[in-house]
């Protein structure tokens, strides 16, 4: 059976952190034959990017080695998405390394720096914008501009979250920053439409990643739940299909929209929730 993405480059932003969506995403994409690019911050470049929330380079390495031995064109790069220079960089490397960019999957973000509303900093708000929101600004910047001088179209995700369709206690930047890529990319696609790129994002609900579990903690206690299990039950059962995302669930609709099947749809803010978030 042909792989959907054969001969495809596929460059993916925050992806260099073990049990990540930006893991899961990457590998997803490779095991349809797309070649591809890891990329993450690397190490830490101020408070804001501390080394227990980032995908360090060794990390990161040794997630393309594993991806390498299945044979699919593997290469890293750091890159911090709030700098333009360095997104440039990336999808630069992406071209001169194996060849061409043909997928853009915007995932680096920040989901750590949760607090009450009148506890919120203009540094703390500044961090989750420059990255979740800004940083994916530069990222369909970089990749289109590399998209149109190729002529072949291209297929450029943001990884939302259902914070992007609704509200959330103790997550002003973040819901903000998410419900800013729904218009980022219903804007971004009405240009890149004729150059052949669609652009689109996927919302997922809550997943276990390495963040969703620092989230599971925090959250727990900001509800008063008896334990995380407690809190994560809850969660469950508010869900038609009675569990949590995981990785793999928000990977395959990343697959999807990077797929000739997907070729008519852009502009779009995709659900993955299991039915917790209908709209």
């Amino acid at each position: 059976m042909a792989r959907r993405l054969e001969g495809k480059v596929a460059v993916v932003t925050g992806s260099g952190r073990r049990r990540g969506l930006g893991e899961a995403i990457v590998r997803a994409l490779a095991a349809e034959g797309a070649s591809v690019v890891l990329s993450d911050i690397g190490r830490p470049r101020d408070a804001a990017t501390a080394a227990e929330h980032i995908g360090a380079e060794d990390e990161m390495a040794a997630i393309a080695a594993e991806i390498a031995a299945t044979g699919v064109g593997v290469t890293t790069k750091a890159c911090d998405v709030r700098v333009p220079a360095e997104v440039d960089a990336l999808a630069q490397h992406a071209v001169d390394t194996l060849g061409r960019l043909d997928i853009w999957v915007n995932n680096a973000g920040i989901g750590y720096i949760m607090k009450p509303l009148l506890e919120v900093t203009e540094a703390d708000w500044d961090a989750v914008l420059d990255v979740n929101l800004k940083g994916c600004f530069f990222g369909i910047q970089s990749a289109a501009r590399r998209m149109i001088a190729g002529g072949r179209g291209g297929r450029i995700v943001n990884i939302a979250s259902q914070a992007a369709k609704s509200g959330f206690p103790h997550a002003q930047a973040y819901t903000s920053s998410k419900h800013g890529l729904v218009g980022l990319a219903r804007s971004a696609a009405v240009e890149l439409g004729a150059h052949g790129i669609t652009v689109n994002n996927v919302c997922p609900n809550h997943v276990t990643t390495s963040l969703g579990a620092w989230q599971n903690e925090y959250f727990a206690k900001v509800v008063g739940a008896e334990s995380v299990e407690a809190y994560l039950a809850a969660m469950a059962a508010r869900i038609p299909l009675g569990r949590p995302g995981l990785p793999e669930d928000t990977a395959r609709a990343v697959v999807f929209l990077c797929s000739d099947e997907a070729a008519y749809i852009t502009a779009e803010s995709m659900n993955v929730s299991g039915g917790e978030e209908p709209h």
